[in-house]
């Protein structure tokens, strides 16, 4: 058990160690030397400060030394005058080098932030949909405070603390001998050692603390992003009690946190004053035997306090810098993440020149031991459409995440006109395709701004065309804020029809050759969806399109069709064909046409029974043989 924790220390420290080469071009970045210079000042007035904050209990010792002489009155005040200025300058310099080194952590922490950020948006798919959102926003976010807390404590603290030990140690041996640095790094040494041990002990509570914390933290998002599904089922007190749970974990281990503090705080202070009360009594020996002055007993008193009192913080210091530096490692270890997806080194961007897409035995797993893609063969000519159709699970989206190149196929080949796309950039694949999917999440922003996401460099008048397309844009304009109208987290404010009408909206701004429609209207009731089609079949003409479809209605003008089942293709061809040849499409089209029937009676029956309320009598009978010939 004890080679264990000797080796996960190790292990830690070389990480520590890691983490700070990993930060360090960061500190020292080669594109901005004005930053560079700014080091070299802060360390230089780092160094002014300490020397004015050992060399003020000179004058103060001399001082005491001249009270009683009464000829010394204007050396005495002097000296005096000499301290009060030193310790201005110690006060002074240490303000200039806070005030040169400001922009350099802020600088570090901004450009951390951005290459964390950058490349967790470079990172697959698969580590999105494996990973939980705000324990990551979480780690990412303890970071880049790691790194403040790193610079603060390090260049504020630990830093000039050590320095003004070398002086001090120095002007002991200079001045007193061997005795008083002897003792002064013994009690260094022991306080040190104490505040280590005791600190590495209560970092355990610490690390589950922050562990809870995230817990808590992931939950409360959880919950709170899933707002209505909540309300639906009415769980408020079961999501409260789940939270509560994880807040539990963190009120034991915070409270466990405070507690070792005492006892770490009693041991720093029986070191303290111990090594005090040992120097003092060292000194008072001396001056009763006129080997010492008094000013020197005073001065020695003025330079230990001067050195405890940022030692007192040393356990604090200590402890902040080992969890900055562990927060920092769980950040940096996202930089280490290896995206799955990578352009090659001899990557092209993707000449597009007609917009043809082809499928070439094409063969898919997300897991080793399920395969969801079996050699699936098709093309989508140039200005042509292709509908995929096919039950939940026959891995008709996949299709969809293959084309851009969210995973690469396990065997096969995917071409655009002609172009292996994994040889092609991923940029420019993503360019050429626009896709309006199933679930359309809007940014917590303007309409104006989801649809101009499309193109960001979009003028409004742009932005309104494109609105116009998607016949959204009369809607918006009845709008009390029209388009700067917010449209809420996920865009809860507006209704499925309307989000789907900005999806549609965002890829006519975008004018890519290819597109694609996931699902687009399979959550959307049949009156919606026949409104939405209108608005689709103005964005597909001319276009390179493939569909994914649930509704066969939606797809009857498609060029060709793909059925699929366990993801192989069993039947393709056009409507007519595929309705002639009797198989496994014929059969869904029989079944979705008596289900919309059906649908279709409902509704007129709601409509009779408004419009007639004493004929209500009948209705149960005649809603339960519907529903019944609608499950069958």
């Amino acid at each position: 058990m004890k080679s264990d924790q000797i080796t996960a220390e190790k292990s830690a420290r070389s990480g520590h160690w890691d983490t700070l080469k990993a930060l360090g071009p960061y500190l020292w970045p080669r594109d901005r030397p004005a930053l560079k210079t700014r080091i070299v000042i802060a360390l230089a007035s780092l160094a002014l400060a300490k020397t004015a904050t050992v060399v003020a209990p000179i004058f103060f010792g001399r001082a005491l030394d001249h009270l009683q002489a009464p000829d010394a009155v204007k050396l005495t005040l002097a000296l005096v005058g000499a301290y009060v200025l030193a310790r201005f300058l110690s006060i002074g310099f240490a303000q200039f080098r806070d005030w040169i080194s400001a922009p350099v952590g802020s600088h570090a922490q901004r450009r951390v932030a951005l290459a964390v950020f950058r490349h967790v948006h470079a990172l697959s798919l698969r580590f999105h949909l494996e990973r939980r959102m705000g324990g990551l926003s979480r780690a990412i976010e303890r970071g880049v405070q790691g790194i403040d807390t790193l610079i603060r404590f390090t260049l504020f603290n630990i830093g000039p603390t050590i320095l003004e030990l070398t002086f001090i140690i120095v002007m002991f041996w200079t001045m007193f001998g061997a005795a008083f640095p002897l003792v002064t790094v013994v009690t260094v040494a022991l306080y040190i050692a104490v505040t280590f041990v005791l600190t590495s002990w209560r970092a355990r509570f610490r690390r589950e603390m922050n562990n809870s914390d995230s817990e808590a933290n992931t939950k409360a998002i959880d919950s709170l992003i899933n707002f209505e599904t909540v309300k639906y089922f009415g769980n408020e007190e079961h999501e409260a009690a789940r939270y509560d749970r994880a807040l539990a974990g963190y009120e034991r281990a915070a409270t466990r946190t405070i507690e070792s503090l005492a006892a770490l705080n009693t041991g720093q202070a029986i070191v303290f004053n111990a090594g005090l009360g040992a120097l003092l009594l060292l000194a008072a020996y001396r001056v009763a035997h006129g080997e010492m002055t008094v000013g020197s007993f005073g001065a020695i008193n003025v330079w230990l306090m001067q050195l405890f009192q940022p030692l007192n913080l040393l356990g604090t210091v200590y402890r902040e810098i080992q969890q900055a530096l562990i927060d920092m490692e769980n950040m940096f270890a996202l930089l280490g993440v290896a995206p799955d997806i990578r352009d090659r080194p001899d990557a092209r961007p993707l000449a597009v020149n007609g917009a043809e897409v082809r499928f070439d035995d094409v063969s898919f797993s997300y897991d080793p031991d399920r395969q969801i893609l079996f050699d699936v063969c098709f093309a989508v000519p140039a200005g042509r459409k292709l509908a995929i159709v096919g039950p939940s699970g026959s891995g008709k989206s996949t299709i969809s995440r293959l084309l851009f190149r969210f995973y690469d196929a396990g065997a096969g080949r995917i071409s655009i006109d002609g172009q292996d796309i994994a040889a092609a950039t991923q940029a420019s694949l993503r360019a050429a395709i626009g896709i309006v999917p199933q679930d359309t999440v809007l940014f917590n922003d303007t309409i104006r701004y989801n649809i101009r996401y499309g193109r960001p460099g979009a003028s409004d008048a742009e932005v309104e065309a494109a609105a116009r397309v998607a016949q959204i844009h009369d809607f918006i304009e009845g709008l009390p804020k029209g388009y700067d109208t917010m449209v809420g987290e996920r865009g809860l404010k507006l209704s499925g029809g309307e989000k789907q009408r900005v999806a549609i909206a965002r890829t006519v701004l975008k004018n890519p050759p290819i597109l694609v429609l996931d699902e687009a209207t399979s959550a959307l009731d049949s009156h919606t969806e026949r409104e939405i089609q209108a608005s689709l079949g103005a964005i597909t003409r001319g276009r390179t399109t493939l569909v994914v479809a649930h509704r066969l209605s939606t797809v009857v003008d498609a060029d060709e069709i793909l059925v699929l089942d366990k993801g192989c293709v069993i039947e393709r061809g056009t409507h007519e064909a595929l309705l002639a040849k009797d198989g496994a499409y014929a059969a869904m089209w029989r079944r979705q046409i008596e289900a919309a029937a059906v649908e279709e009676r409902l509704e007129r029956l709601r409509s009779d029974t408004d419009s007639s309320p004493h004929e209500q009598a009948d209705e149960p009978s005649e809603r339960a043989e519907l529903a019944l010939e609608s499950s069958e």
